[in-house]
């Protein structure tokens, strides 16, 4: 590559980028954010090392763990992307805990619905039976 369309890790360090850059692909200069980052947590040698012991159908993905990791270590230094991991599984039991409450209180008003039709059966049998009784005692009666 040329001096004018260096790699953001080249412009970074500095230095002229060679046209077999390996960190060209993944850090463009257009985000020189994204290397910053990246480098401040794991500096350009280690990363350049991680990327060249990759197959490179797997550096992309690297590159990316890499500044996802660095953005968040840079934005919480004690606990990194892992603070974001603990935050979103606390949100998952959280969220899990409310659908068993969900699902109970719908097997109630379910249970409840089942008992309101059963007395109505009931009630309605009842009242069957009542005009059948007093139906029968009428004629009874008459005769």
């Amino acid at each position: 590559m040329s001096n004018s369309t260096r790699c953001a890790a080249c412009k970074s360090l500095r230095r002229r980028c060679p046209p077999d850059c390996v960190l060209a692909p993944y850090f463009p200069s257009n985000n020189p954010q994204r290397f910053d980052s990246v480098h401040k947590i794991f500096g350009a040698s280690n990363v350049t090392k991680m990327l060249e012991g990759l197959p490179v159908n797997l550096r992309g993905e690297a590159a990316e763990c890499m500044s996802f990791e660095a953005m968040w270590r840079v934005k919480d230094p004690v606990y990194g992307c892992v603070g974001i991991i603990s935050h979103l599984q606390q949100e998952i039991i959280q969220t899990q805990t409310e659908i068993t409450k969900t699902y109970a209180e719908i097997g109630l008003c379910k249970a409840q619905q089942e008992h309101n039709n059963q007395s109505n059966q009931v009630a309605q049998l009842g009242n069957s039976l009542d005009n059948a009784v007093g139906e029968d005692f009428q004629l009874d009666f008459v005769q």
